[in-house]
């Protein structure tokens, strides 16, 4: 089996859950690394970060230049027009690092999957159309690309979902975050939405918000 290359931390014992961490368009897998340990998750809740890297792609709003993407954007528009496919080959690559947590004996309910940007909307897609119930789906600063296409599957209906998303973001405008939890909303999902005083970035406070949220969705 072919895998994405990875970025892992591992905690001090044994992990008993695991969190798949997407970064955003032209960085890598340790764009969030140093993000493990200002989350300061308490020692009993041992989480295994995998934080992938993404192929390096052709972007069209960067002149076609070849950068770390999980897929092409053709414009930086409210209504951005995405390669779809390339998204969904993207989504399903992060769902087999799913299915190796598993055989490494993760339960399903135990894997949170991240995004920030255009990991967010990969994350979207992967979380919302895995086969098994997982723990939570966080996004962060992105939009939900493929809102009109998805076929969510029956067994993550009821995923834990919060958005998260910077009130001066002049990358993704916060009005895509707003739109996505609309409609998450009316798909019948109730996700949790937060803004930040911040544009396309994270900050402390979210970084506190994010460390709360993990911990009540991995506690045993």
């Amino acid at each position: 089996m072919n895998y994405l290359p990875c970025v892992e931390v591992e905690p001090s014992t044994a992990a008993s859950a695991s969190v798949i961490w997407l970064h955003g368009l032209g960085a890598d897998g340790h764009d969030f690394e140093a993000v493990v340990p200002e989350l300061a998750l308490p020692s009993n809740l041992p989480v295994r970060f995998i934080f992938p890297h993404s192929p390096s792609i052709p972007v069209t709003i960067n002149g076609g230049m070849i950068m770390p993407a999980w897929y092409d954007v053709a414009d930086l528009s409210i209504d951005r027009k995405v390669d779809i496919k390339q998204l969904r080959a993207s989504a399903d690559a992060v769902q087999k690092l799913i299915d190796r947590e598993i055989e490494r004996g993760i339960k399903p309910e135990r894997i949170i999957l991240a995004g920030f940007s255009q990991g967010g909307a990969v994350a979207y897609q992967a979380a919302l159309t895995y086969k098994q119930a997982l723990g939570g789906l966080l996004v962060l600063s992105t939009y939900f690309a493929t809102k009109d296409t998805i076929c969510i599957h029956e067994t993550n209906k009821s995923i834990n979902i919060a958005v998260m998303h910077g009130s001066e973001d002049t990358v993704v405008s916060p009005l895509l975050g707003e739109r996505a939890v609309q409609d998450l909303q009316a798909a019948g999902f109730t996700p949790q939405y937060k803004s930040y005083a911040m544009a396309h970035a994270v900050c402390a406070e979210q970084i506190a918000d994010i460390a709360a949220w993990l911990e009540a969705r991995l506690s045993e």
